[in-house]
């Protein structure tokens, strides 16, 4: 999906996650990251989702990602953490990240495995929903269709 960039972020340094958030944005497309911390915080791989992409997945996929049941312990409450001009929210439910700029969510960070889903159940909705004009053109044209009739053989 989209763009993939390997970043490593060692805090205290902002440069670098800075870099990678901006050029997210500025591509308007789902890049993968991968945050690989210092200071024995675990890596993280996320898929960082514009949230204009990410509010059209969400409109087209019919339900909600399913919710893990593997018993995983609900993360700790954490402050915001700040990036030059970008503000990580991470929320305790769903395990989402929220980037932020100039207080307005730009783009959210996803499970890849969540994001996978959402654009696949988004692109197999859309692909089958008719807008209203296609559905009354479809409609007028099998009211000019003649009537089935059956054949002999049947």
């Amino acid at each position: 999906m989209g763009i993939q960039i390997d970043v490593v972020a060692e805090y205290p340094v902002d440069d670098e996650v800075e870099r990678v958030l901006g050029l997210a944005e500025a591509v308007d497309e789902p890049v993968t990251v991968t945050f690989r911390w210092d200071g024995g915080r675990a890596s993280e791989r996320a898929v960082l989702v514009p949230a204009a992409t990410l509010a059209l997945w969400e409109h087209w996929a019919p339900s909600a990602y399913p919710a893990d049941d593997a018993g995983d312990e609900e993360p700790e409450l954490a402050h915001p953490e700040e990036f030059g001009a970008f503000t990580l929210f991470r929320r305790r439910v769903g395990g989402r990240t929220a980037v932020a700029r100039k207080g307005v969510v730009v783009a959210e960070l996803l499970d890849p495995r969540e994001a996978h889903w959402l654009r696949e159940k988004a692109r197999t909705v859309r692909q089958g929903f008719m807008d209203p004009k296609q559905k009354a053109a479809f409609e007028e044209f099998l009211a000019r269709q003649p009537p089935f009739l059956p054949s002999v053989h049947e």
